[in-house]
């Protein structure tokens, strides 16, 4: 991502440690209000823990994340009205029904007749749960179940959508079907971070972080990343063993 004065998510040299281990390092980068912004790597690299900071769930040891000018830290609360996050395991109610799951969202977020009806409608017909809404979300499908899980975040229609691996072992229709939910939002103009296990899903952001070993390597287009690489695949596996071999080379050193 180009720097621009004009970005609405500023992440400025952000580092977290648990203890002694450091889970996210000197991470700096910018996302343009609109964008999708996906975030690749290997396990363990940091990228749950970076979006939970953007999230405002765990505070930077050092550095600032400025989401359209606030401080996801010292103004936290503000944030929190303007994101949607949704985690790797996302908290339904299994003993619920999809429609008892997205009325209890509307409920915590204060959405009430006749704005709720017109919400309930939009979003339960855009992940295609309409005729299941007496179901219980404990008997859904685990691709139903994620895209019921993205409707109650999106209820309150914030600015920014926060996603950690929400596509992780759901089948291929059901992703494709997650992610036309997403270029719809896309669309109204929201900005969306996504961590993804999957290329061809990286293929569909605008910019791409690669993340290894705590850090961000690279970050650019998807075009940008494998221009001289057949895939996307080949592009970060060859990053990844360059940083690699670069860190056993300077340990000889030492």
């Amino acid at each position: 991502m180009r720097d621009s004065a004009n970005s609405f998510i500023k992440v400025e040299n952000v580092s977290r440690s648990f203890g002694q281990l450091e889970a996210v390092c000197d991470v700096s980068f910018q996302v343009e209000k609109g964008a999708i912004f996906g975030f690749v790597g290997s396990d363990g690299a940091g990228k749950s823990t970076l979006l939970r900071m953007m999230a405002t769930m765990v505070n930077p040891s050092s550095g600032k994340i400025l989401i359209n000018g606030l401080d996801v830290v010292s103004q936290r609360s503000r944030v929190k009205t303007i994101i949607g996050y949704m985690p790797q395991r996302f908290g339904l109610y299994q003993d619920l029904t999809v429609s008892e799951n997205i009325d209890f969202f509307m409920d915590i977020f204060g959405i009430f007749d006749p704005e709720r009806k017109k919400r309930r409608e939009r979003y339960l017909g855009f992940s295609n749960l309409l005729p299941f809404v007496d179901r219980l979300a404990g008997d859904l499908s685990g691709g139903m179940k994620q895209k019921l899980g993205l409707a109650c975040v999106l209820v309150h229609e914030p600015q920014v959508l926060i996603l950690d691996e929400p596509t992780n072992g759901v089948d291929p229709v059901s992703r494709q079907e997650f992610w036309n939910i997403l270029a719809e939002m896309k669309r109204g103009g929201m900005t969306i971070l996504i961590s993804t296990a999957y290329l061809d899903e990286g293929e569909k952001c605008d910019y791409l972080a690669i993340m290894h070993r705590s850090r961000i390597l690279d970050t650019a287009t998807p075009a940008e990343i494998r221009s001289h690489f057949p895939d996307l695949e080949e592009a970060m596996i060859h990053r990844i063993q360059e940083v690699d071999e670069e860190l056993i080379h300077d340990s000889f050193k030492l």
